[in-house]
């Protein structure tokens, strides 16, 4: 199947799928498509006891798109820019201290924190993975996706000083993830079976601070382009151009793409943005990247439940799997609840704060995209399923409870 037939697969299923979700199961729009694209693959899997011809045509299909790399190399940049350019600015520097210590050292404290109790628990099942694949998997399930649960935390009234809290960690923390997971990956593809930490902390700081430097520099230029002209199909071209053409550089260049969309999206989206864009310019830049940001989530949601298909089941990687929930599960409380309880006059939150943030860091299509990207040994297989249980639960069951969550709080 060529490109242009598996997009309109992909763009009919989507619509199909939206429209289902809206008449009949009434969930959050990206669950929805997750929940019945996850059943879809249920179906297809099941195929292979009535109709196996099929079932591996279809497989080989799936298997032969690189969900990875049109998710790292594509989606991502557009998706981190989209989201970063309608985040008010203000609303994240009033909570800029508990964001850069999540964001910050909580991806770094999480990925240890799970690298030790997933090797652990592997141990424990006979299943021998290098320490080094256990830090790699912290890294790639350790960064939060708020993209599912921002409408319904919005819609459960809850105080901005969460929802602030939550943006602006999954923003960060999804670079952080990024630059952390390439870094150890860059690290063992040195062959190298312990992990040096110099080379790695050369790595991280090249990637981090190079994007973030970057970032500035492309968001300062388009905004002085923006301010230059007054014509709104002149500057969706160039906020397009700049996406597409930053996030490239940043990956010739070995930058952060990620780090770079976020901070180039919260420069253009805030920084004098009365004097960048006139109104009239100004809805139709954000409505173009709204519209965007909901295709490419649709689209998103809709490949990655479709990595099911693609698992081949072993019942001791399936306890791993369920196991990994719990383990991510812990990492995330002891990350929000430990700073509230050592820290307390730089967090600023109180127990009820700390639970819904702990229940609210979803993780999503970014980490399905990090674990698909590993090299094609068993350990990844083992990865593949750990990672994709996690994120099924953090979808269906986090994210179908937050509101209920978000509600008990708002009351008390």
């Amino acid at each position: 199947m060529n490109t242009y037939l598996l997009l309109i697969l992909l763009l009919s299923l989507s619509a199909a799928f939206a429209y289902i979700n809206h008449r009949i199961l009434k969930m959050p729009f990206v669950i929805g498509l997750f929940f019945l694209t996850t059943l879809l693959s249920l179906v297809i899997i099941s195929s292979k006891i009535w109709d196996t011809h099929h079932y591996l045509q279809i497989k080989n299909l799936i298997t032969g798109i690189d969900i990875s790399s049109i998710i790292l190399n594509i989606m991502l940049g557009f998706l981190l820019f989209a989201g970063s350019f309608h985040t008010s600015w203000k609303e994240i520097r009033s909570q800029l201290k508990p964001i850069s210590l999540f964001a910050g050292a909580g991806v770094i404290l999480s990925t240890i924190i799970i690298a030790g109790l997933f090797y652990g628990l592997c141990q424990l099942v006979s299943v021998p993975v290098n320490f080094i694949y256990c830090l790699i998997f912290g890294a790639l399930i350790s960064p939060t996706d708020p993209i599912a649960v921002l409408g319904i935390l919005t819609k459960a009234n809850v105080p901005k000083k969460i929802e602030s809290t939550i943006v602006g960690e999954s923003l960060f923390n999804d670079g952080v993830g990024v630059v952390v997971f390439i870094a150890l990956l860059e690290t063992l593809q040195l062959g190298n079976d312990k992990i040096d930490f110099s080379h790695f902390g050369i790595l991280f700081l090249r990637e981090a601070l190079g994007g973030i430097i970057f970032g500035l520099a492309l968001g300062f230029l388009l905004h002085k382009l923006l301010r230059s002209i007054d014509n709104y199909e002149t500057e969706v071209l160039l906020t397009i151009a700049f996406v597409m053409s930053g996030y490239a550089i940043c990956t010739y260049l070995h930058l952060s793409g990620a780090l770079a969309m976020v901070i180039m999206g919260l420069f253009v989206g805030n920084y004098k943005k009365d004097k960048a864009m006139s109104d009239h310019s100004s809805d139709y830049v954000h409505k173009f990247w709204e519209l965007v940001d909901v295709i490419l989530n649709a689209l998103l949601f809709i490949s990655i439940a479709f990595v099911l298909v693609m698992i081949e089941f072993k019942t001791t990687y399936l306890i791993i799997g369920l196991f990994s929930v719990l383990i991510v599960l812990l990492s995330r409380f002891i990350i929000v609840y430990l700073p509230s309880l050592l820290l307390p006059g730089f967090t600023d939150m109180n127990n009820k704060e700390v639970k819904l943030i702990v229940w609210g860091g979803l993780r999503g299509g970014l980490s399905i995209a990090m674990v698909l990207s590993l090299p094609d040994i068993e350990t990844r297989q083992i990865l593949i399923i750990a990672t994709y249980t996690c994120v099924v639960f953090s979808i269906l069951v986090q994210g179908l409870t937050i509101e209920g969550v978000a509600r008990r709080f708002s009351k008390k």
